[in-house]
């Protein structure tokens, strides 16, 4: 690259990423200087967040640093099973992998994973100046080991919100309907049995008028890990179930016979009731992975639903994807009594806070270069644009951004929710056992599903498959 056009990608990088400082674009120049011809590439999970990266972040770093950035975009197991495989064989083909929240302890436990702080430590002359861990929101402690030391940087963070149609909710004749069949007034649900009447007359009301519209969404594929997810991370700790109904503080007991809840009345109410919404559901939920819970909301088929939030804000946003937008309303989950005041407590939660981070392999042979690539999609400088292009936050500063603040009223307090109310929510139990024991138990919940064994027969099955898995790979004692 010549200097002059190396000045005018410069110039075009601090214009797209508001680096309007001299010094922080010469310290880009200055870093990726020693790193030209290299060609990073990453692995994500086509999402919005991951597609802003490759289409808008990694087109700007090139033009500060000169450094070549190919993000490769796929499906989820996809994305897993390549990166998971990569690591495992010691090629060295990704430079940077997406790490979901829920897989960040197993990667740990294998060393798989260059350890950020450290590294930035250990060459300080690669640390920018923007970059700061300490920016971060709470989310990020996800990703650090027990030293405090951080292996990913957060590039996603959403909760599992409900959302409801709000023109349906507030038509006079749909409202006076409910109350003359139920006897309730029509407003969000805070409990699960005032989910399932508005379920229930919403699919009725559907039939009535020959509409296609049903009364809940419901993320239950009979052979994806999606519903896996659905269950143990949305549905059953809303009912009180955490962690999966394991208590690693009881010799990681899951039966209720061991001091498990797993197999618990909690727990098989709680499948019962999400089996239900499934069936009175559109035809498409025994199918449904996250993707097409969004897109059926999106296409007005359901009158509320458990949506991830990354889908949650362009569904009421985006009219290019969505027939419902400005017809979207945002409430938490419905919950048991005790559930709410335990999140409260901090001693339970009621839903998933879902995302992810960038991290560095061990095996990559350009851990320097990906180090800066880590940092610029860190820095608060590029959250704004981000943030309303593709619906997460992952840096205390993006909240207090007047474009987050117009987006937010857009939204109707999405982010203001996820700042105030996240702390309801909670990821994954740091289990580095997480893919093989959800592995072990998968054939016996798509069972359930199926309809091949009971709710209370399989949750039984599963509970003491959980501390048969657990035996053997040496966590029961």
């Amino acid at each position: 690259m010549t200097y002059l056009s190396r000045a005018g990608a410069l110039a075009l990088a601090m214009g797209l990423t508001g680096l309007s400082s001299p010094a922080l674009a010469d310290f880009w120049s200055d870093a990726g200087a020693n790193y030209q011809g290299v060609v990073l590439r990453g692995v994500t999970e086509s999402t919005p967040p991951s597609n802003y990266i490759k289409d808008v972040l990694a087109p700007q770093f090139e033009a500060a640093t000169g450094i070549k950035v190919e993000i490769e975009t796929t499906s989820w197991d996809q994305m897993y099973d390549k990166a998971i495989k990569d690591m495992e064989a010691g090629t060295g083909i990704y430079d940077m992998v997406y790490i979901e929240q829920d897989i960040i302890y197993a990667y740990l436990a294998r060393n798989f994973l260059v350890d950020i702080t450290q590294a930035l430590a250990d060459k300080p002359e690669l640390k920018a100046p923007t970059f700061d861990e300490g920016k971060f929101t709470s989310f990020a402690n996800y990703f650090k080991d027990a030293n405090g030391h951080l292996f990913g940087v957060p590039m996603e963070a959403f909760i599992k919100l409900y959302l409801y149609r709000k023109d349906l909710f507030e038509d006079p004749a749909i409202q006076a309907a409910f109350k003359e069949k139920t006897g309730r007034d029509l407003k969000p649900a805070t409990t699960h049995e005032e989910y399932t009447a508005i379920a229930d007359f919403f699919t009725e009301y559907g039939k009535e008028n020959g509409l296609e519209l049903w009364g809940s969404t419901a993320q239950a594929h009979t052979g994806h890990p999606a519903s896996w997810y659905e269950f143990f991370e949305s549905v059953a700790p809303t009912f009180g179930v955490w962690n999966w109904g394991i208590d690693a503080n009881n010799n990681y007991a899951a039966t209720v016979a061991n001091g498990g809840k797993m197999n618990s009345d909690e727990a098989k109410a709680a499948l019962k009731w999400w089996l239900h919404l499934r069936d009175v559901g559109p035809p498409e939920s025994a199918q449904s992975t996250w993707t097409e819970v969004a897109t059926t909301f999106a296409a007005g088929r359901a009158a509320q639903g458990l949506v991830y939030g990354e889908n949650a804000a362009w569904i009421a946003s985006d009219p290019n994807q969505s027939k419902v937008v400005g017809k979207v309303g945002f409430a938490l989950p419905p919950t048991a009594p005790g559930v709410m005041e335990a999140a409260e407590a901090g001693t339970g939660y009621i839903g998933y806070y879902d995302g992810g981070a960038f991290g560095v392999p061990v095996t990559s042979k350009n851990r320097e270069a990906a180090l800066l690539f880590l940092q610029f999609i860190g820095q608060d400088e590029v959250q704004a644009d981000w943030a309303v292009a593709a619906p997460r936050i992952t840096n205390t500063a993006t909240y207090d951004d007047p474009k987050i603040a117009e987006m937010d009223a857009k939204l109707g307090g999405y982010y203001t929710m996820l700042r105030d109310q996240g702390r309801l929510f909670a990821g994954a139990p740091p289990y580095p056992f997480h893919a093989q024991l959800r592995g072990a138990l998968e054939p016996i919940f798509f069972d359930i599903l199926t309809g091949k064994i009971g709710p209370d027969e399989g949750l039984d099955a599963m509970a003491a498959k959980t501390e048969e898995e657990l035996t053997a790979l040496g966590y029961r004692k």
